[in-house]
């Protein structure tokens, strides 16, 4: 994966297409140990086989396994037409996982994107979402993440993620666009991570 496609990934906002859009990635219609692999995907096993593992079906997250080491793995879904394996680390899962949960409770309500968004930033200025307190992993170490972007869904290399609340360019020092340079997204929000993809996280062939 190129540098400039890097870049459209995560600094352009996956805003839906005006044309008809592509079907999700993400499949409802796995089995629930296939949802439980595909989970566990985001991590190493040393990590997520003894983390805390919650399914996707359409209601809304499902625990699945009751984890030892304070980590959460799911699939995430920062769009409808996404599928992102995911394993939070205990920060994570104590203050970014309720919002994710949340999100897709919301969906399975009917309830738009605007009108999601708008709640979980509600959420946040009321105290009932809470920002990372320190930092932290994300894993998404997964080669199964799809992303829906400019009205299509491409697929993303493995990254790792980190922490970093109402972060924004500046503090990362404005670094020039590649895939050896970490990124930022979600800048300014509480929920901004930085992001550092692994040596040859951009070969996967696909």
């Amino acid at each position: 994966m190129t540098p400039l496609l890097l870049t459209t990934l995560f600094l352009s906002p996956a805003l839906p297409a005006q044309t008809e859009k592509p079907k999700p990635a993400y499949d409802f219609s796995l089995s629930r140990e296939e949802k439980i692999k595909l989970a566990e995907s985001a991590a190493p096993t040393e990590v997520s086989g003894k983390a805390t593992v919650y399914v996707l079906e359409p209601r809304g997250y499902v625990k699945a396994r009751e984890g030892s080491n304070g980590f959460s793995c799911f699939v995430d879904r920062q769009t409808p037409w996404n599928s992102e394996p995911t394993c939070f680390d205990a920060e994570g899962t104590g203050t970014t996982l309720p919002t994710r949960l949340f999100a897709e409770e919301e969906r399975a309500k009917g309830k738009s994107e605007d009108e999601i968004k708008g709640e979980i930033e509600s959420g946040y200025k009321s105290g009932r979402f809470k920002a990372p307190a320190k930092p932290g992993i994300v894993y998404m170490l997964s080669d199964s993440v799809y992303l829906f972007v400019e009205g299509k869904i491409v697929h993303a290399p493995p990254h790792l993620m980190f922490y970093a609340p109402y972060a924004t360019e500046k503090d990362l020092g404005f670094p020039p666009a590649s895939a050896s340079m970490p990124r930022l997204i979600r800048a300014g929000q509480p929920d901004a991570y930085i992001i550092v993809f692994p040596a040859g996280a951009g070969h996967s062939g696909h």
